[in-house]
């Protein structure tokens, strides 16, 4: 009997904390992320799921591991990842952290307050330089515009199998909310196109594509 396959997902947002109560962050739901692993587990597959701080109930069936920042995130995906066929990178990973920390609540005060930012770590880069042929690394690229572009660019750059593209710019579709449309792309070369719809349809349709 052929073994399940093992699938891995990053999903929710990651936070980067100014202090001990502030935070950099985006409005990332974690919907999509887990729309994916309810229907992976549908189709029976093994399901490792690695999540940001969200409001949504742990999935039936799902190994489910909670991080809070990018490091956190990529640290967990990073022992996970050797292990599976199919790692789908959903999460909203935030792009910049503070340079420092403050080590108490920064208070406030008549002037302004300059932040110094620094990049966080690319955990889908990092992870699909260590693709091996058997796996399969999905992306996805949430936009404003020039939407197609971005999206071909990302996956050409970063070395994926397929990348799926969608426009957080549109009310009611994407970001926190219930439904998505999205674009798939494939390295080698297929578009697929599908909703809006509820993101668990918008879950079955991506799987589908990857492992048919």
């Amino acid at each position: 009997m052929a073994q399940p396959i093992r699938c891995l997902i990053n999903a929710g947002p990651t936070r980067e904390y100014l202090d001990p109560v502030r935070y950099l962050s985006n409005g990332s739901s974690g919907k999509m992320g887990y729309s994916l692993a309810i229907a992976a587990v549908a189709r029976g597959w093994t399901v490792e799921l690695v999540s940001g701080p969200v409001a949504l109930p742990a999935p039936a069936g799902v190994r489910l591991t909670r991080v809070m920042t990018a490091q956190e995130m990529l640290d967990a995906c990073a022992t996970r990842f050797a292990d599976c066929d199919v790692f789908i990178a959903v999460a909203a990973v935030a792009d910049y952290r503070p340079r420092f920390r403050a080590a108490e609540k920064t208070k406030k005060t008549s002037g302004t307050l300059t932040l110094e930012l620094e990049p966080t770590v690319d955990i889908l880069k990092t992870l699909a330089t260590r693709k091996t042929p058997q796996q399969t690394v999905v992306g996805f690229a949430a936009e404003t515009r020039d939407i197609e572009v971005y999206a071909q660019r990302k996956l050409t750059e970063k070395k994926l199998d397929w990348i799926v593209a969608n426009d957080v710019s549109q009310a009611g579709i994407g970001m926190d909310a219930e439904d998505n449309a999205v674009v798939m792309f494939s390295r080698d070369g297929e578009r697929k196109e599908f909703g809006p719809a509820p993101k668990r349809a918008v879950a079955d349709f991506i799987l589908w594509r990857i492992k048919p």
